[in-house]
């Protein structure tokens, strides 16, 4: 998806191409994953020639969200607080993350007041 957002459309070998250096799949991966995005209503295709073109059905936020409220759900019994406590506890934040959360923090305390 990563490849899709960047580019707005691309064939398979494009998005071969647009992976990480490190990330070495096989056509038939890329494809199969293409495909299975594509049933669930994440990427679309065009016809171009004898290539298919794909492109992104949802913005990358929209799937940010749709994920995070999944991950919240299953595994966080739908406390985003215990999600973000963990996160916490597991990464090294910077000074200037730590600031950006608590001034988030802050602004979500007014909101409710």
């Amino acid at each position: 998806m990563e490849v899709l957002w960047e580019k707005r459309s691309a064939t398979v070998g494009e998005v071969m191409a647009g992976l990480p250096g490190e990330t070495a799949l096989a056509y038939s991966t890329v494809l199969t994953t293409l495909r299975i995005l594509e049933q669930k209503g994440f990427v679309a295709h065009l016809e171009s020639g004898r290539a298919y073109v794909y492109h992104p059905l949802v913005e990358r936020e929209e799937a940010q969200a749709s994920a995070t409220e999944l991950l919240v759900s299953r595994f966080f019994n739908n406390s985003p607080g215990l999600l973000a406590l963990r996160l916490l506890e597991r990464e090294n934040l910077d000074q200037e993350e730590l600031q950006r959360l608590k001034r988030m923090i802050e602004h979500s305390e007014d909101d409710k007041a």
